[in-house]
């Protein structure tokens, strides 16, 4: 497994990270026993960073990774790396309410967290969202402070602007921050991306294939189940989801010329942005980890970059990537 640094003060962790986020919520009915065994053959295949949050299924995903680590061989989960969001204000029907960062509220977080995680610390710990009511530097000093108790390893960012960065950065060290960064979400290369390497600050990207959008399984007659979160979003509605999916057939050509599938170029496309970049891919099933693993086996040289850019500009994707009440919580939006 080749394997990247996260910044200049985060862990050493594989090259791809896989995101447990499907396995638990948002994207319809799992598999229980399917999810462990995908953990198990990604920890097999030298995967070591496990992203969650304490919010995914309501904590159905920290005690799916509990289980999964539990059963693993020892060496596999020693070398195990968890990354976990937390912040998110849940109702018991599903919904999101806000998001709180108060340094009370975060050691509360983290308490539970360590308890359903069955350890005694986390590695990455990062607020899932910027709690507008309360200064970013007060929720890195409380996440400093657990550092400096030994309960958490490093501290991370999720979805913040340059600016955000910057004011977090300057009260304790940042490995890295996770943003969605695929080929059809690219708002962080203007100003973000530029902020995070100045301050060495590494980047796990998620949405590596934008929800699936982008994998090239996903078609235009598929019905979503009435619990899977891109029945809402933007990108795969109506006209949207038709214009998406024809920038999908553009880099499937360019995907069949070179011999691979189409997940396995966005994949490798995310790859090639950087050393700093670890993409997580949300695998939920053997076959898809198997396949996403396959980007790893080959680069794209500069012809393949400036083919994939012509089919796939900057900006290309038609709506957000979000809809709109989400949206507004994205501090890196703003």
């Amino acid at each position: 497994m080749q394997t990247r640094t996260l910044g200049t003060t985060g862990p050493q962790t594989s090259a791809l990270g896989l995101g447990c986020m499907g396995m638990s919520a948002l994207y319809g009915d799992s598999d229980r026993t399917e999810s462990i065994a995908t953990i198990h053959a990604a920890l097999e295949a030298g995967i070591t960073l496990l992203d969650t949050g304490d919010f995914y299924g309501m904590g159905h995903n920290e005690l799916l990774i509990n289980e999964a680590l539990r059963t693993a061989p020892a060496a596999a989960r020693e070398k195990a790396l968890t990354s976990v969001k937390f912040g998110a204000l849940r109702t018991v029907e599903g919904g999101f309410t806000g998001y709180d960062g108060r340094p009370n509220a975060v050691k509360n977080f983290a308490a539970y967290s360590l308890q359903r995680l069955g350890t005694d610390h986390i590695d990455i710990y990062r607020i899932a969202r910027v709690d507008p009511g309360v200064p970013i530097e007060e929720t890195i000093g409380a996440i400093a402070e657990l550092v400096d108790a030994g309960h958490v390893r490093h501290i991370g960012l999720s979805e913040v602007g340059a600016e955000t960065l910057r004011r977090a950065a300057a009260v304790a060290p940042i490995s890295d921050l996770q943003i969605e960064y695929s080929l059809i979400s690219r708002g962080i290369e203007d100003a973000i991306l530029p902020t995070a390497r100045e301050l060495g600050i590494g980047i796990t990207a998620y949405g590596v294939l934008s929800r699936g959008l982008i994998s090239g399984h996903f078609s235009r007659d598929r019905k979503l189940a009435a619990n899977d979160f891109r029945g809402m979003s933007p990108r795969f509605q109506g006209e949207n989801l038709d214009r998406n999916l024809d920038l999908v057939d553009a880099l499937r050509k360019i995907a069949e010329q070179k011999g691979v599938s189409v997940a396995q170029t966005a994949i490798a496309w995310a790859l090639s942005r950087g050393e700093d970049i670890v993409p997580l891919v949300g695998a939920r099933r053997r076959d898809r980890l198997a396949e996403a693993l396959g980007a790893l086996d080959f680069t794209l040289d500069g012809d393949d970059l400036a083919a994939i850019e012509r089919a796939v500009p900057a900006g290309a994707a038609a709506g957000d990537r979000y809809p709109a009440e989400q949206m507004a919580h994205l501090d890196s939006e703003h």
